[in-house]
């Protein structure tokens, strides 16, 4: 354990506004280090972007360089905690799979490169796959794209068990059902008028751009994404899906293939073919719970796109193009929902210090659980 009196620090009073990942992540950050934390929610519990996620933890998607050192850094961390807190993880790694030409020559144009820019991965035949999971749909199926380090993680059952552990290990105090309304150097306040000192205070407010500091996250360039997902029931007698799998259209979404030349020919394909998809930004993946369920997804509409009201045609798309690529032993679907992430165009996290010791971490982009812990320890290390 890091505490701060060894590192010679101080030890501080810290404030962290919002339990979801990012928040989470952040406090187990500060109490590593010996800082007395309190984290304020104004939920009974964080019910936001953080449970509204496949629960991959997936370090193949971000950009070589500082994102992806930072993914790496998250990986180790989520180890780390799941091992002290109890919470399951699936070292399942992942596959990107190729069902078309233009799919495959991203997949060899980017393995080719992979190894100088610090990827763990390797191109596998459709005979390779199958050895890894049974759920690939073998007809038109060219080859794919094989990732040791990406984990699986439930995201709900991680939202409510690290309070519990993070108080138990810690000494970290929760205040559910509280929402801090104000924020100034030293001090934090609720809704109710009550104050608490903090020599620290971290917001870590997801998609609410209007509560704490709304100038600043208005002009922050940060934008509202809304998704759409969907559940299996759990797969019969035990059938497991293997690894993340990922299709060919999610090649067009992450930055980490951005800069593959090939990356060209394979989005003009998709918007010449399929318009619709660019259109709702679908791309396809499914991941498993240690339910046994599939979790699967998912879509992009932003800003003013963003509406409380799901589509239907949506969730058509993104079951007829995942039954393309992938076999599952039974369709059934049990939940459906949205979330709704904050995220900026051009960085992988919205960093502000709008007042001394008053911090904003935010807007990881649909990567909170791929990030956060990695962009909480680079925080505390300027920190302290």
């Amino acid at each position: 354990m890091i505490d701060a009196m060894s590192r010679g620090g101080s030890v501080e009073d810290v404030a962290i506004v919002g339990a979801g990942i990012v928040g989470l992540a952040h406090a187990w950050s500060a109490a590593r280090r010996g800082h007395r934390v309190t984290v304020f929610e104004r939920g009974a519990i964080a019910s936001g972007a953080s449970v509204r996620n496949f629960g991959m933890v997936w370090p193949i998607g971000q950009p070589p360089g500082e994102a992806r050192a930072i993914a790496l850094r998250s990986r180790d961390a989520w180890l780390e905690v799941a091992s002290e807190a109890g919470v399951w993880v699936n070292r399942c790694g992942s596959i990107h799979l190729a069902h078309r030409d233009d799919e495959w020559a991203v997949l060899e144009d980017f393995a080719a490169t992979a190894p100088e820019l610090g990827y763990d991965c390797k191109l596998l035949t459709r005979e390779e796959i199958a050895r890894h999971t049974h759920a690939a749909n073998p007809d038109g199926l060219i080859g794919g794209l094989f990732s040791l380090t990406e984990l699986g993680v439930d995201p709900r059952s991680v939202i409510r068990t690290l309070p519990g552990w993070l108080s138990g290990r810690f000494g970290v105090r929760f205040h559910f059902g509280v929402t801090i309304t104000d924020v100034e150097p030293g001090k934090v306040r609720g809704s109710e008028g009550r104050c608490w000192d903090a020599h620290r205070v971290v917001v870590c407010g997801g998609a609410d751009f209007e509560t704490l500091f709304p100038t600043l996250l208005r002009e922050s360039g940060l934008r509202r994404c809304k998704l759409q997902m969907l559940k299996t029931v759990r797969q019969p007698a035990g059938w497991s899906l293997g690894p993340h799998l990922a299709s060919g259209l999610t090649l067009r979404h992450y930055a980490n293939f951005a800069a593959v030349p090939s990356i060209a020919a394979l989005r003009n394909r998709i918007a010449e073919e399929t318009p619709e998809l660019d259109r709702w930004g679908i791309h396809v993946m499914a991941s498993q719970n240690d339910a046994g369920e599939i979790i699967i997804g998912d879509s992009h509409e932003y800003d003013s796109a963003v509406e409380p009201f799901d589509k239907a045609e949506i969730d058509d798309l993104i079951l007829r193009e995942l039954r393309r690529v992938i076999r599952l032993p039974d369709w059934s679907i049990a939940e459906r929902w949205h979330g709704v992430y904050a995220k900026h165009d051009a960085q992988p996290l919205f960093e502000a210090d709008p007042l001394p010791g008053v911090h904003v971490r935010t807007g990881t982009g649909g990567a909170g659980m791929t990030m956060s812990f990695g962009l909480a320890e680079r925080s505390w290390e300027r920190w302290t």
